[in-house]
């Protein structure tokens, strides 16, 4: 055997999330990531992207995932 796994591919990675209008702690996060950036901390800017992108906003065409929905 030569030691090579298998390939990896890499999808093109996600565009930056734009923060919500209105929303303090979509602001925040945006305000937190652009002084990240600032400073080279690539991994606190994306740690901000992520937790933007988690972030619940009340919007009727989101689909909701089964840890949404109430149980019985």
């Amino acid at each position: 055997m030569s030691g090579m796994g298998l390939p990896v591919y890499l999808k093109e990675p996600l565009p930056e999330p734009v923060p919500v209008a209105g929303c303090d702690v979509c602001g925040a996060l945006a305000e937190q990531r652009a002084a990240a950036y600032a400073v080279g901390d690539w991994s606190k800017a994306t740690d901000c992207n992520v937790e933007m992108r988690r972030h619940p906003h009340r919007n009727p065409h989101r689909k909701r995932g089964p840890s949404a929905r109430t149980r019985n």
